[in-house]
């Protein structure tokens, strides 16, 4: 049984700092169902305005992407994907806001160091990520989720892969606006 955990943890660890696909996406815990309110949260961000809130965003598109660690390389080029698109999510209506365990300091340091101009939120606690099915072992795993101008969870994106996420989120948009 232990061999089993800790295998599974290992290959959770392999899927998050590689960003690619495996069976190990079950780890994070039950996930929100879809076509229902997503889970309101409130969280504090880098920006300086305090706190956030999911409802903050109503009449919106959320893309609300869950990653482990400010500074690494996937989490890095994942940002970067996003601030490239900004323009086009703002476009769509679309707001995007990331969530780690990170601290807001880090946070700060991290948009400034990528010129980020979304916001990021400090989930010290992990509650949030808990709530989503998006954490593992002390950190929120890459997950992202897709919510509609009125609070409705519309897709879930599990175990994505940085380098093409954002532009995947973008065509998905383009489906559901159609």
């Amino acid at each position: 049984m232990l061999r089993r955990q800790i295998l599974a943890i290992l290959l959770a660890i392999a899927f998050i700092f590689c960003g690619t696909q495996t069976p190990a996406l079950a780890l994070g815990g039950p996930q929100p169902p879809l076509n229902e309110p997503a889970p309101n949260f409130t969280l504090p961000t880098n920006t300086g305005d305090g706190e956030i809130s999911l409802s903050d965003y109503q009449g919106k598109w959320v893309v609300l992407y869950f990653y482990p660690q400010d500074f690494t390389p996937g989490c890095t080029l994942e940002a970067r994907r996003f601030q490239q698109d900004l323009p086009k999510y703002e476009a769509k209506n679309a707001q995007i806001l990331g969530v780690s365990v990170d601290t807001v300091d880090s946070h700060r340091e991290f948009c400034d160091a990528e010129g980020l101009k979304f916001p990021l939120l400090a989930d010290t606690t992990g509650e949030v990520s808990k709530t989503y099915g998006s954490f593992l072992t002390g950190m929120s795993l890459r997950h992202t989720y897709l919510i509609d101008p009125d609070g409705i969870l519309r897709e879930k994106f599990l175990g994505v892969r940085p380098a093409i996420h954002s532009q995947e989120v973008l065509a998905y948009l383009d489906e559901l606006n159609s």
